[in-house]
């Protein structure tokens, strides 16, 4: 589902009439909302002030949401895998001549890498609690605390030709404003404050002058805001409007193409088309992080033309190379013009970022969107770009992959060598940025509210502690197995009393939503994307229940050869097929700028290629008219390992008639055929396959070919 425009930006729609019903002494009242009213202010969470656009929703402080269930366990997995042990293996994290660490900013080592892994090491820290994580972050913390010199300015010395790269700071700001919000170090604010201050004297030809920093001025805008909330100096405003104007133009459409910076060609030569003008830059991971910043400046513009921008970005890439499922879109690295087949995939890096963005959009819009969007991406997308146990991953993910190897896929893949191969060194870059996923989106599963409430913003197994209503701390307890299970159950623990409005998303995907409170049924046939609202005075031990129908669903991709995939609730679904693990020597099979810390025994830290043992040249038959009857849902036990997403442990399976499809093979790059080039009838036989949810499927074919005139399967 992909948004058009924006409905209501500034004003608050109720969409159903009130509800309510008596149940013991309490009034029970549930009201769907699209939107959360921002006409008051959260007395007890930092919020935008004026002349900041009202908070729509409002990050709690990092540790204030404990996960359970499977999202503990990826902390769990992160911990004892590459991002706890980076460490001692990534060259970029040594501490012997690394820049981050000395006080004048010099050091052989120090850019992106530090901040980018410290982002995620040192919040899954906070969240678990982990004092040794702790500890560690705290080395690279006081290192940049340290660092900062006489005219503002802090980290290393690093230049983007004759100017200052501001970029790896931005990262930086992030890992310091998680540090404030879990120490309260005042040093944090005066550190910021004097930093803006060196950026507000450098002058505008020589602010944020070259290609990264200057497509991705939406961070360190956001830092901006995050200080400005917390100090109110004036200044930080005047600043606000410096890095809008320095950063590249996100708004733009029908640019000259000298002002779109990202390396492109254009499949079979020709013209380049006039839609790629609408955009400055396709590069992938800018893309999922920086489409965001027009939308960061509405917050001080109040232009709703700056907040509709940053919507049709996310519109556009996905209209060229986003007619696939799983939520990303196939660029590799840079989106090419003619590439645009399931077969393309996407970085790690653009996966986090882009989940990173949504969760930045939601809260600057409270439009639920955002938070579909993110669940679609994490469930789906993200959980088969990394190895099971986090000790390796790889490049670019694709949602029709059927070989993963140590080979080189150009021009297939617009990247050249391994770049499939499943290593703990490639990219320098995923290596260390891919850490902040999962402890990124746990922080925002819960919000606070500008009405003193709480928001169940996004679903998973979780705890949160919150100050509501009166300021109150409660404790809400989330158990669940969503995505894989449709009801999600929460338990609320007050010292007394208290009356505060708690939201529960209702996604788009969901029909016929029902709510239960301790036991009785409230509210049933819930639909249409939004909030339902549910304010009453709340008891120690209330319980609310959620149940959210997950329905099966097809969706054609009419602009990608009109590919089907197929959908239960969140997940996408994808052909299981068995795999086969082969170990390799990793300093064999890293791309060439990997580097690790001498003396490393690389063995310890082994890549995989991944090879398919059973078929994978299916296309699924389906009744679109009763997509249900295809298929054969199949339900079996949570695992004990709490880790859904494997071939073996997956809760979760569909069966489905198929057929086989001779002429889809393996290509002259080594990839899987693109879907253009395929028949559209198979006279093999129909066959049972078995589908499974895509982010369990490290080997995937995800988007279906179309099959025509199958009248033996009706």
């Amino acid at each position: 589902m992909f948004r058009k425009s924006i409905k209501s930006i500034s004003s608050i729609i109720f969409v159903s009439a009130l509800f309510s019903c008596q149940g013991g002494n309490f009034d029970k009242e549930v009201t769907f909302v699209e939107r959360i009213d921002t006409l008051s202010t959260n007395q007890f969470y930092v919020s935008n002030r004026a002349p900041l656009a009202p908070s729509a929703l409002i990050k709690l402080p990092v540790g204030a949401v404990k996960p359970e269930g499977f999202l503990k366990e990826f902390l769990f997995r992160q911990r004892d895998g590459l991002t706890g042990n980076l460490g001692q293996i990534s060259a970029w994290l040594q501490k012997s001549d690394n820049a981050w660490l000395s006080p004048d900013g010099e050091g052989k080592w120090g850019w992106e890498e530090v901040p980018y892994w410290l982002k995620g090491y040192a919040n899954i820290g906070y969240i678990l609690q982990d004092q040794k994580m702790i500890d560690e972050a705290r080395v690279w913390l006081e290192g940049t605390l340290n660092s900062q010199r006489a005219n503002g300015n802090f980290g290393p010395k690093h230049f983007d030709g004759e100017n200052q790269d501001f970029w790896a700071n931005m990262i930086m700001l992030y890992c310091l404003q998680s540090y404030y919000e879990y120490s309260e170090d005042p040093r944090v604010l005066t550190l910021m404050t004097d930093y803006f201050k060196y950026e507000l004297s450098v002058p505008d030809e020589n602010f944020l002058e070259g290609y990264w920093q200057k497509l991705r001025g939406g961070d360190n805008l956001h830092s901006v805001f995050w200080l400005y909330n917390r100090t109110g100096d004036e200044f930080l405003l005047e600043l606000a409007e410096k890095i809008h104007k320095n950063t590249a133009n996100w708004t733009g459409r029908n640019l000259p193409l000298e002002d779109i910076k990202n390396y492109y060609e254009i499949r079979d030569g020709g013209e380049v088309p006039d839609w790629y003008r609408d955009q400055v830059d396709w590069h992938n991971v800018n893309h999922a992080q920086a489409f965001r910043e027009p939308a960061q400046y509405y917050l001080l513009s109040k232009n709703k033309a700056d907040l509709e921008a940053s919507y049709e970005n996310f519109d556009i890439i996905r209209e060229h190379f986003g007619q696939v499922p799983g939520g990303m879109f196939g660029s590799d690295e840079d989106a090419r013009p003619g590439y645009a087949d399931p077969r393309q995939g996407v970085e790690t890096c653009g996966m986090v970022e882009q989940m990173n963005s949504d969760e930045h959009m939601l809260r600057i819009t409270g439009d639920p969107f955002w938070a579909d969007h993110a669940e679609e991406v994490a469930f789906n997308t993200y959980p088969a770009a990394v190895m099971p146990d986090f000790k390796a991953l790889h490049y670019i993910t694709s949602p029709n992959m059927a070989l993963l190897d140590a080979e080189n896929h150009f021009p297939g893949i617009g990247n050249k060598g391994p770049f499939l191969m499943m290593n703990p060194f490639s990219s320098r870059c995923c290596q260390h940025n891919h850490s902040q996923g999962w402890p990124y989106f746990i922080e925002n599963l819960w919000m606070a509210t500008p009405d003193n409430g709480v928001v169940a913003a996004m679903y998973g197994e979780s705890k949160v502690e919150v100050k509501v209503g009166d300021g109150t701390q409660v404790s809400i307890e989330e158990t669940t197995h969503y995505p894989f299970e449709e009801e999600i159950n929460f338990i609320l623990s007050t010292p007394k009393a208290v009356e505060f409005p708690l939201y529960l998303r209702i996604p788009a995907w969901a029909s016929g939503a029902s709510i239960s409170i301790n036991g009785e049924l409230v509210k049933s046939d819930l639909s249409g994307i939004g909030f339902a609202k549910i304010k009453r005075t709340w008891s120690n031990g209330d319980q609310v229940s959620l149940t959210l129908p997950m329905e099966i669903e097809i969706k054609r991709w009419e602009k990608n050869s009109n590919s089907l995939s197929v959908n239960r609730g969140p997940l996408t679904y994808s052909l299981k097929i068995r795999e086969k693990y082969l170990r390799r020597d990793s300093d064999e099979t890293a791309i060439g700028d990997s580097k690790w810390q001498e003396g490393v025994n690389t063995k310890q830290w082994p890549s995989w290629e991944i090879r398919p043992v059973t078929d994978w040249n299916y296309s699924i038959i389906v009744d679109e008219n009763d997509p249900a009857s295809s298929f054969e849902v199949m339900k079996g036990k949570w695992p004990k390992s709490n880790f859904p997403f494997t071939l073996e442990e997956v809760p979760i399976k569909m069966v489905a008639k198929a057929k086989q499809i001779p002429e889809w093979t393996f290509d002259e790059y080594g990839l899987v055929g693109e879907l253009k080039d395929l028949p559209k009838t198979s006279d093999q036989p129909i066959v049972d396959v078995t589908l499974i949810p895509m982010g369990a499927a490290r080997l995937r074919i995800t988007a279906f070919p179309e099959l025509v005139n199958n009248s033996e399967s009706k």
